[in-house]
């Protein structure tokens, strides 16, 4: 087990008052220690096990009712010892909106649509990092570091601050500003690196030893993935515990994916699904980085890095993934698949998509939207299906993307209202 730093002193006990028994290796099953602080095995995730038949012996699902609505509801599924560990801006349930414009178009009435935009710091990554955040603060950690591609670097100066860590976060130069500000505006240490987020990754290791850091990258620890798994268990909620036919979700380390079906797998384990039939997990690139669908096609478990990756969904843009295997896997075993969506085309349905329900599109999820398209044209998919997008970021921080040239107007002059009503399209009736 790769050993991590930056921790204040090391904790030995066994977590108190929580439903975890131990850690597992994703890629041969070793078991770990839960009461220590772990990182990975042979550079591989691990998951965090719990004590399923003593979560159903304490909690039903109707006693969620009376909870706050907020991913923390599901206290017993998730590592932290107690309530008082949490460090949370306020992570509420993320809608789950109907889009009966945007499912016309597509060809697909049940669409809906997961609006993670609306969480702390804008994006999906705070349910993650306020996760990772709490547990590295319980084990001790007073320093983290984090290679990102936006979001990921904004939640985890966000929390890191909440918590009283230092944080020191490394993006690609081409980061959208909104990420880079965001970041430095929390306090962390921010640095534009030359190259992409594999280049950062590099720089967090190597900075291990000499900067004493814990490394909070993807999949580096293994909490981050118990607080994306709170998407499948509030998707699971929200549908009444039956789960949609097919989920669509743009990939690039992929723990939102890994963390949903991880939800599906346990919630299905305690009883609480009212179906046995589970989603068609449905994993989306740009054709600028398609390393998993590359690894789906060809058949393989493992990935091969993408050389000179580039498209505009800068959380996509991931070279190479530490959990390929567990999103293949995931896919796999849903029975769903992996594809690419032509770079070019995703301004055009980000502006598509955002214009017809009003939700926030990020490039990442427009992705999303094209590969719904290409779905049903290609009978993948069936017309009367419930398919859930997972919108996981605001487009708002995503200004070079949605930069335009406006119109204007003079307010000294009188207003031509038959040009005016031209120029906007109408057939000149008011």
């Amino acid at each position: 087990m790769e050993s991590q730093r930056g921790v204040k002193q090391p904790m030995s006990t066994i977590l108190a008052n929580c439903h975890v028994t131990h850690l597992e290796s994703a890629i041969d099953g070793t078991r770990y220690d839960a009461g220590l602080l772990q990182s990975t095995h042979e550079g591989r995730p691990l998951w965090v096990r719990y004590d399923l038949d003593g979560i159903r012996g304490s909690v039903t699902p109707t006693d969620l009712q009376s909870r706050p609505p907020t991913m923390w509801r599901y206290q017993e599924l998730l590592p932290n010892r107690s309530m008082e560990d949490v460090v949370s801006l306020g992570e509420g349930m993320s809608p789950l909106l109907t889009c009966p414009r945007l499912g016309e178009l597509l060809g697909v009435p049940g669409l809906m649509v997961k609006d993670e935009s609306q969480l702390p710091t804008g994006s999906f990554k705070a349910r993650g990092l306020c996760m990772a955040i709490t547990m590295a603060k319980y084990f001790g950690v007073e320093r983290i570091a984090i290679p990102t591609a936006g979001n990921a670097g904004g939640a985890a100066a966000a929390y890191a601050a909440r918590a009283g860590l230092e944080a020191f976060v490394f993006m690609p130069d081409d980061t959208p500003a909104i990420n880079q500000y965001e970041c430095a505006l929390a306090g962390a240490h921010t640095f534009r690196v030359n190259g992409l987020i594999d280049a950062c990754g590099r720089i967090v290791r190597e900075g291990m030893e000499e900067m004493s850091w814990f490394d909070l990258s993807t999949l580096k620890e293994p909490y981050r993935i118990e607080g994306k798994k709170t998407m499948g268990l509030e998707l699971a909620e929200q549908l009444d515990w039956r789960l949609p036919d097919v989920i669509v979700y743009p990939t690039g380390g992929g723990t939102g994916l890994i963390g949903m079906w991880k939800a599906f797998q346990e919630l299905k384990e305690l009883g609480w699904l009212k179906t046995d039939r589970m989603p068609r997990m449905v994993s989306v690139q740009s054709t600028g980085c398609d390393p998993i669908v590359q690894a789906f096609d060809k058949g393989l478990r493992f990935a091969e890095p993408v050389k000179n990756a580039q498209t505009m969904a800068r959380g996509i843009r991931v070279p190479s993934a530490v959990g390929d295997f567990m999103i293949l896997d995931a896919i796999r075993e849903s029975g769903g698949c992996a594809i690419s969506v032509p770079e070019e085309s995703l301004l055009a349905w980000m502006a598509e998509a955002t214009s017809k329900e009003g939700i926030p599109f990020c490039p990442e999820s427009s992705a999303c939207v094209g590969a719904v398209d290409s779905l049903i044209r290609d009978g993948w998919m069936d017309r009367d299906e419930r398919v859930v997008i997972f919108n996981t970021g605001a487009v708002q921080k995503y200004t070079e993307a949605i930069a335009v040239d406006l119109p204007e107007m003079d307010c000294t002059q009188a207003i031509d209202w038959e040009a005016f009503r031209a120029r906007c399209g109408r057939d000149g009736k008011a």
